[in-house]
């Protein structure tokens, strides 16, 4: 006899007589509508591995520390996240200065402030409601921070247009890039939307496809040849994937997460054409455009070289690019400041990408205010000029002399080897496990066991390579170039101490 499917409904009187409890007075307790049996189980099967357990444990860690309890180390260090002013970092001078104004306008009439910090504040305010960054913005964002975006694109891309009306300010660029998937995402079991994304891949992804649902089509990044894109692998991820779904959009990170990679301008124009010639939706995220360190290595926008190829392309490609003010020099990740400009996009599914982000109203004021500053920078002649190029430079300069010296270090440990930090804020390197150590780890995965040990031994908080996904039989950890050089020297030291400890220990 066949059985009934249990439904949402049955499911919630079978948690009604599952937590029934007695009060004191006699009566029944009700039960809890929301458990974690009766939830949306998409959200129970997202994972973001960048705040996940281990992240959890070292906050543990601190507080343990900080009620004096005895530990191998004296503090954890955090090298999780790409959040670079909790690291240390210094903010621009100039952005909070206009910001200020921004946020208390009396500050227009203090001599003490620069006269184009100023300009821009004032022109910022004019175009708020009530000349006020309390006010909502259109949902697109303010019509003359998407002018002023624009003008830096052209500037960028050496004169190629670009349509302030094709540009929407977001909350950060994982704002714009859950609202471009949520728009791609339709069909149901084979005809279900696939999305081509990398391996590593930052886990926003993956965690934002099992949200919607939707298909997550692996391709791997060719780690022997510096995590570079490889068309073979992305042709054959994509026909493996047409047999159980509807490949509609490929994902391209440049520089990479947590991979670090810079892709040379040929390796654009190839995956252009492989978008163009399979139908595919390109997406192209480029948060780490300023984070260039690799020598030779250059960034290329995709828009760039998709407008170099010629009207065959430029007039028919869809492309999405997305940028944020959380990354780069700036690193003003709190204020979640970003765009996305959109390329070639139906008129009709624009007016429905509108329609979505003014569902959440607006993006938040201060922070498109911030993206305003960050592409509309001090010019030659400004009095703020000289000081934000030196604040710039010395950013920069930093993150490059941390970069090579990440990789130098790690390099000199046995068992461990790391690709060059050719960009972004993070180095990906391989790590070999004794076999001992995956017998041990005791269900866990082999390097989420050794990425804890590292934690609970050293102190040293980094995210074991299996929660952005990788080969299988490799294992990998992902860790922040962004600490101060000598906290970065000390850090790179306890990896090579414990790592070295570890080996031995499970030999």
């Amino acid at each position: 006899m066949l059985k009934s499917p249990i439904t949402c409904r049955s499911i919630s009187i079978l948690a009604l007589f599952k937590f029934k409890k007695t009060s004191e007075n006699g009566r029944v307790a009700r039960a809890k509508v929301l458990t974690i049996d009766t939830m949306n189980p998409t959200v129970k099967n997202a994972k973001y591995a960048v705040r996940g357990p281990i992240v959890a444990r070292a906050a543990e860690l601190e507080r343990e520390l900080n009620e004096g309890m005895k530990k191998p180390f004296d503090e954890v260090i955090k090298a999780n996240i790409g959040d670079a002013h909790a690291m240390g970092q210094q903010p621009i001078t100039f952005f909070r200065q206009a910001l200020a104004i921004c946020s208390y306008p009396e500050l227009l009439n203090d001599s003490t402030f620069p006269e184009d910090a100023k300009s821009r504040a004032y022109r910022i305010l004019q175009s708020c409601g009530g000349n006020s960054m309390g006010s909502y913005s259109a949902s697109q964002g303010i019509d003359s921070v998407r002018q002023d975006v624009a003008r830096y694109i052209e500037r960028r891309d050496g004169g190629v247009p670009s349509d302030p009306d094709n540009i929407f300010l977001t909350t950060g660029a994982c704002d714009g890039i859950m609202t471009m998937l949520k728009l791609l995402v339709c069909g149901e079991g084979p005809t279900r939307t696939g999305i081509m994304i990398p391996i590593p891949h930052y886990p926003m992804y993956s965690a934002t496809l099992v949200e919607l649902a939707a298909v997550q089509v692996n391709y791997y990044l060719n780690e022997e040849k510096c995590w570079s894109v490889d068309i073979s692998e992305l042709k054959r991820a994509l026909d493996e994937a047409r047999h159980y779904c509807n490949p509609r959009a490929l994902c391209i990170v440049n520089p990479g997460n947590p991979t670090s990679q810079v892709e040379t301008r040929q390796c654009i124009e190839d995956v252009i054409r492989f978008a163009a010639k399979e139908r595919l939706f390109l997406m192209a995220d480029e948060v780490y455009q300023d984070n260039v360190y690799g020598h030779g290595c250059r960034f290329h926008s995709f828009k760039t070289v998709l407008f170099e190829m010629g009207p065959e392309y430029s007039n028919t490609m869809e492309l999405v690019s997305f940028h944020s003010t959380s990354k780069g020099y700036m690193g003003e990740c709190g204020f979640r400041g970003g765009y996305m400009e959109v390329i070639n996009m139906d008129d009709e599914v624009k007016a429905e990408l509108t329609k979505l982000l003014s569902v959440r109203l607006c993006s938040p004021v201060p922070g498109q205010a911030l993206v305003d500053l960050v592409f509309n920078p001090p010019q030659p002649g400004e009095p703020s000029y000289d000081n934000f190029i030196k604040e710039r430079t010395a950013i920069l300069s930093a993150l490059e002399e941390k970069a090579k010296l990440t990789e130098q270090v790690l390099n000199t440990v046995p068992g461990i080897s790391c690709n060059p930090v050719q960009g972004a804020m993070f180095c990906f390197p391989r790590i070999t496990i004794p076999e001992k150590a995956m017998i041990e780890e005791q269900g866990q995965q082999p390097d989420v066991f050794y990425c804890m040990k590292m934690l609970e031994e050293a102190g040293i908080c980094v995210i074991p390579g299996s929660g952005f996904g990788q080969k299988e039989g490799t294992y990998h950890f992902r860790m922040t170039i962004l600490p101060p050089i000598d906290k970065l020297q000390i850090l790179l030291n306890k990896v090579k101490e414990f790592h070295q400890k570890f080996t031995q220990k499970y030999s």
